[in-house]
């Protein structure tokens, strides 16, 4: 069978971005195999997104499996550096989709845009249809372990975007005063900060499920919560992608570029004047640390209280 190869092998926010893109060019070559080279983690999460055949598992910018050579099509959803390219090339694609550079045709890389609005701009300029508001994800074939709850994730995977635990527990214990059930999620390194979190609000240990969830678990609980509280990570991009109410504080970098849908369901709070913006950064951003514990919550209960609020609508 011919072949089309997409390459981003990056965390789970990344992915959820473009899922438009790649559903995309699953409309624009629908007799090919949609082959998705990308970290084999991701798969429960690219499964539900209906439109990748196989998915190659890779990592970091290694050559990928020769059996894939000569595909008709190679998309370069990763970048527009020489590394991303130069795997790409190494398949000798017949056609190749991507940002101008390192001898790709396209667009010229744009840096003040939506990062699911780029990929479809790149695939529009190459002549392929592409709507970014096509991200939602299909239903999770698993139950949640806690329908109904308010899950808060005070984890992210750099300090820059680590909101203080001083400031998750008040809102915890806020939230808990509105007659919510609130479950901590997070990965396995993450569950020692959410045990503490947990420990400072009385929250019950059976109520953190950091480090107990798989990422079809994870989706389940996204997509049957009343609401997200979190900073700019993974789990935030769940939330978009199952219309789930979600409160995302961002730090380093703006909701501009990686915000959520304006649907109503959803706030993104920042302190946009202050915002230094290294992601890599060990200590939380300005623009994190300028967000109040009671903007975060009176955003919270607003939307608990609205007609969007409390579910997937």
């Amino acid at each position: 069978m011919k072949h089309v190869v997409a390459f981003r092998p990056l965390k789970l926010g990344d992915f959820l971005v473009v899922v438009p893109a790649l559903r995309a060019v699953r409309r624009a070559w629908p007799e090919h195999e949609l082959v998705f080279a990308t970290n084999e983690w991701l798969r429960p999460v690219v499964e539900l997104a209906g439109c990748v055949d196989t998915l190659l598992p890779t990592h970091g910018m290694k050559p990928l499996d020769e059996r894939y050579a000569h595909p008709d099509v190679a998309v370069n959803l990763h970048g527009t550096g020489p590394h991303s390219t130069a795997v790409l090339d190494a398949l000798e694609p017949r056609r190749r989709i991507g940002h101008s550079g390192h001898g790709w045709p396209g667009p010229e890389w744009l840096d003040d845009i939506h990062e699911r609005e780029r990929w479809c701009r790149m695939l529009r300029a190459h002549g392929v249809p592409a709507d970014p508001d096509d991200f939602l994800l299909r239903p999770p074939p698993v139950p949640s372990p806690a329908p109904g709850a308010v899950l808060v994730h005070p984890g992210a995977a750099y300090g820059s975007k680590r909101w203080p635990l001083s400031r998750y527990a008040d809102v915890v214990r806020e939230l808990r005063g509105e007659g919510c059930r609130v479950v901590l999620t997070g990965s396995a390194a993450e569950r020692d900060l959410a045990m503490e979190l947990a420990t400072r609000t009385g929250l019950p240990h059976d109520d953190v499920l950091a480090g107990d969830t798989d990422l079809s678990t994870l989706a389940a609980l996204v997509a049957a919560a009343r609401l997200v509280v979190s900073g700019d990570t993974g789990i935030a991009h769940l939330a978009y992608a199952y219309r789930t109410p979600s409160v995302t504080l961002f730090g380093p970098v703006s909701a501009r570029h990686w915000g959520p849908p304006a649907d109503g369901r959803h706030r993104a709070l920042s302190a946009d004047a202050d915002r230094r913006g290294d992601p890599f950064a060990a200590e939380p951003d300005p623009a994190l640390l300028g967000v109040s514990t009671a903007e975060v919550v009176a955003a919270a209960v607003a939307l608990l209280g609205s007609p969007t609020g409390g579910g997937r609508g």
